[in-house]
């Protein structure tokens, strides 16, 4: 941030009361007599969510800016307190610091000095809070009332400071020693018939560096039963992947998201879960690209971002999404077998892409895939009626889409959760790949899949990151300009014909979404 920002900050600090956040912004600027001074975290909230006081507002159409910067220092200096704040804040994502847990997006060589978000400040906050939660706490607190406390109370609470160990038929924790609490889970793991009985878990709030620690102890006691949050999130992406490029994740670099010519942000809500990711979108704006949303509801950071880098952005902020196409939950199936359908049916008509003969890349496809066929004579199957219903769409919105492809001469398309989370998403990503493929749009500068959520740790312990048989640098040899055979498994167009999506008319359980479409293979 430059001084001009500090000081819009600064006044919209004190029009708002923040003195806490005024700690961290302004002392560089105004004296400290204008200050008030808190050299610790605030306390734990004793009570739990009054959801009573809850209210429902106007729908958002802006997000981060002045208000993201101001709440995200709040709440760093209530957990931390001034001088942690500062030292912590400053060292993440930074080369010499430590990667956020609040998400996996990458940084640039040259980082920010604020190279965090708000969410991230808040993930922060809590992992270098200054809350404790002594033995004293357990023994004041019983199992039956802890039940009773919601799960904000319950995180606010803070750090333990003791191993705790709770006995069979007792109602309390009780605090045991280190050497204790190690010895006791050695011998259960010991008593064990099979390594593979112990299941070993992380969650996305474990660094990579502890994680990949983890996964080798793990492998070391013989089992490879290492559950974590990207099993939930994208397991799915994982099997489609391998099965269609053979690598299970995508392999985009920031580079590439911001030189492309076209964005889909598919099922998920950057401004809420990974905001950093509006960053980067607002670069490949401002180069020329087009950004397609795909969600059931409308976010307010993909309408419009506020970046608080700079005044201008601050200020100004940059509307990001240019076709917002609220689908019916479920519906990204039937969207992308549209768009395959009307690529099928502008290259029958004889039209071109840019830098292509017709709409499809005959000589990857001929060269890097198999199966086209089958996928041809699918979409030709599918009906028009069906897609429309199972989407929710108009015909003009899917023409629209089809027209933003054909006119790309590098597609990109990002997905999270919203697709990765039905019965039919194995299925979902493997028709996004499928409408990739049509136009080369893999392994070349610019375009690919691009998965992305907040799972810092999956490079660490992701399953398939392990049993997948190809290398990492297996898209290099996709490129149109390499003689020499892709090092992983054929891509397939598709690797199992997905069948049609699921409407009321063909009998499915739900009429206004697409939600038997196809068969997972997890």
């Amino acid at each position: 941030m430059n001084i001009v920002s500090l000081q819009l900050i600064y006044q919209y600090a004190r029009d708002k009361n923040v003195t806490d956040f005024l700690l961290l912004t302004a002392r560089p600027l105004y004296p400290a007599k204008d200050l008030k001074e808190k050299p610790m975290a605030s306390r734990a909230p004793r009570e739990n969510i009054d959801e009573s006081t809850l209210t429902v507002t106007k729908p958002k159409s802006k997000a981060v800016g002045l208000p993201a910067v101001t709440n995200a220092l709040k709440i760093s200096l209530e957990q931390m307190g001034p001088l942690r704040s500062v030292q912590t804040l400053l060292a993440v994502n930074q080369v010499d610091g430590f990667d956020c847990m609040g998400c996996a997006w990458p940084e640039h060589d040259k980082r920010h000095t604020a190279e965090f978000c708000e969410n991230g400040a808040k993930a922060v906050a809590e992992e270098a809070t200054r809350r404790r939660v002594t033995p004293e706490f357990f023994a004041s607190h019983s199992i039956a009332e802890l039940k009773t406390r919601d799960d904000y109370w319950l995180g606010q609470q803070g750090r333990l400071t003791h191993p705790m160990l709770l006995d069979e038929g007792a109602t309390h924790y009780r605090p045991v020693e280190w050497d204790d609490a190690l010895e006791l889970i050695a011998q259960e793991i010991r008593d064990m018939d099979s390594p593979d009985q112990a299941v070993f878990y992380t969650s996305g709030r474990t660094s990579n560096e502890a994680a990949f620690a983890y996964q080798l102890l793990v492998r070391g006691v013989g089992t490879n039963n290492l559950p974590d949050c990207s099993n939930m999130c994208h397991e799915s992406s994982g099997s489609a992947l391998v099965e269609t490029i053979g690598i299970g994740k995508g392999s985009v670099s920031l580079k590439d998201v911001e030189t492309a010519s076209l964005i889909f942000v598919a099922g998920q809500n950057p401004g809420t879960n990974h905001p950093r990711m509006l960053s980067s979108l607002e670069k490949a704006k401002k180069n020329g690209a087009v950004i397609v949303s795909v969600n059931p509801l409308p976010e307010a950071g993909l309408l419009k971002f506020e970046n608080p880098q700079n005044v201008v952005g601050m200020m100004v902020g940059t509307e990001l999404t240019d076709d917002f196409l609220q689908i019916r939950a479920g519906g990204d199936q039937a969207l992308f077998q549209g768009l395959g359908k009307y690529l099928l049916e502008a290259e029958s008509a004889g039209r071109t892409s840019p830098g292509l003969r017709t709409v499809f890349d005959h000589d990857f496809i001929s060269k890097h895939t198999v199966g086209l066929d089958a996928y041809v004579k699918q979409l030709e199957d599918v009906a028009w009626e069906d897609i429309l219903e199972a989407t929710g769409l108009t015909m003009e919105q899917i023409e629209a889409t089809g027209e933003r492809l054909l006119a790309s001469k590098a597609t990109i398309v990002c997905w999270a959760m919203g697709l990765t989370q039905h019965k039919h998403s194995v299925p979902t990503l493997r028709d996004v790949v499928n409408v990739l493929l049509l136009q080369g749009n893999i392994g070349k500068p610019g375009p690919e899949s691009a998965p992305s959520a907040g799972i810092p740790m999956s490079r660490a312990t992701a399953p398939w990151a392990f049993s997948s048989k190809c290398r990492r640098s297996s898209t290099t040899g996709w490129t149109k300009s390499s003689n020499s055979s892709p090092p992983g498994p054929t891509a397939t167009i598709p690797s199992q014909p997905s069948g049609r999506c699921g409407t009321a008319r063909s009998g499915f359980s739900s009429g206004w979404a697409a939600t038997l479409c196809g068969r997972p293979r997890l």
